[in-house]
């Protein structure tokens, strides 16, 4: 009961945990879903090829080789963001344990 009125805060594990999901199984699992999904649907893979074709062939080598190496860089960034998301959430839990420990 302490849990559902939020005397009781959920575990560091637990934050551990979903970290992982969101920075590892999350980014695969949505790759794996768009995959089957341009797969499954026939308008989307010609949508999908099609579009992909015409930009593609729009860019040159040069501006291919830029938008990758942005997109790398953006993943790292948000891998990054979700790790300091984390840390800051593990930490308040922390600070808060720390404080209910401290005599008045």
């Amino acid at each position: 009961m302490d849990f559902l009125t939020f005397k009781t805060f959920i575990s560091t594990e637990a934050l551990i945990a979903f970290y992982y999901f969101g920075a590892i199984i999350l980014p695969i699992g949505l790759w794996l879903l768009l995959t089957w999904l341009v797969r499954k649907y026939n308008l989307l893979n010609s949508a999908y090829k099609s579009g992909k074709d015409l930009f593609w062939k729009s860019l040159s080598n040069k501006k291919k080789t830029q938008l990758i190496v942005f997109f790398i860089i953006l993943f790292f960034f948000m891998e990054l963001f979700w790790r300091m998301l984390f840390e800051f959430l593990i930490a308040y839990m922390q600070m808060r344990d720390a404080l209910l420990q401290t005599p008045l």
